[in-house]
């Protein structure tokens, strides 16, 4: 599943392609989509703006027309040059955005729609978003008060509660609860103060280091790291490590099926005791 980081990189990278371009071409899958730009034309229009929020992306036209995507678990944009071949099926588009100069392809995004200024700010699960990890205003002290609102909540199904704060996925809870020395199963409430600061501050760390530098590309995944070595096979400290030796301390790594979903969480019982 995308998580915080990759989102934000596509969106910068989609924003430095397409701001500023008018629409030369539009055309989605989605009935509702198509439906909208039958009524209020996308082609014609400027991009004014590609941003993230926590795990959505909206990308901004101008005269009040926003198209908010979700990836879920397989959503990916990709860009183009015009006439550049596509590296997915065509059967996988979705939504398709060309301007002059680049061509931005939705591929399997599952959710999608065109909101107002209006739909944004009423929109129910955005506006009940967390701060998002990555940005710069993020509000440390207002994530502390939601996490103490859940204070039976296991500590690793609080950090993945988009309402809670956005952009930490499934592979960052496990790595960024490693770093902190937190046991994954351990009440919210029962986490002292200073426990919780590092788990913040290892999550916001871990989401810039793998925001990619300008020039990479959208198109190629770069693959998540977490341990900062250059070693493509320890790239990550416990996250589908299950069985193996701890990097740190040697005991064996952990893990459990949670959730209604049935997410697997990795941890290491001798450096994350309860």
């Amino acid at each position: 599943m995308p998580e915080g980081d990759t989102i934000f990189k596509t969106a910068r990278t989609l924003n430095r392609a397409l701001a500023g371009r008018v629409v030369t071409s539009f055309e989605s899958v989605f009935p509702a989509l198509t439906r909208v730009h039958d009524d209020h034309p996308i082609t014609g229009r400027t991009v004014e703006s590609v941003a993230s929020r926590g795990k959505h992306l909206l990308m901004r036209f101008s005269g009040d027309l926003t198209l908010h995507t979700h990836m879920r678990m397989s959503g990916t944009w990709h860009l183009y040059r015009p006439g550049e071949r596509w590296q997915q099926s065509a059967r996988n588009m979705r939504i398709v955005v060309a301007t002059d100069a680049f061509v931005a392809v939705a591929f399997r995004v599952p959710v999608a729609e065109l909101l107002t200024a209006r739909d944004l700010a009423r929109h129910h699960v955005l506006r009940e978003l967390g701060p998002d990890l990555v940005d710069h205003a993020f509000d440390r002290a207002e994530v502390v008060r939601r996490i103490r609102s859940h204070g039976r909540d296991a500590i690793g199904d609080v950090l993945l509660n988009q309402r809670v704060v956005s952009g930490a996925g499934n592979v960052l809870k496990s790595e960024i609860l490693f770093l902190s020395g937190i046991n994954p199963f351990v009440p919210a409430a029962d986490v002292p103060d200073p426990a919780i600061d590092r788990m913040l501050e290892s999550a916001r760390k871990l989401l810039a280091m793998n925001v990619v530098e300008p020039g990479q590309s959208l198109n190629r995944a770069t693959g998540r790291h977490t341990t900062g070595s250059l070693d493509q096979d320890a790239k990550l400290w416990v996250y589908g490590r299950g069985g193996k030796p701890c990097r740190r301390c040697g005991t064996p790594i952990a893990s459990k099926k949670t959730g209604i979903d049935a997410r697997l969480t990795y941890w290491c019982p001798g450096c994350q005791k309860p």
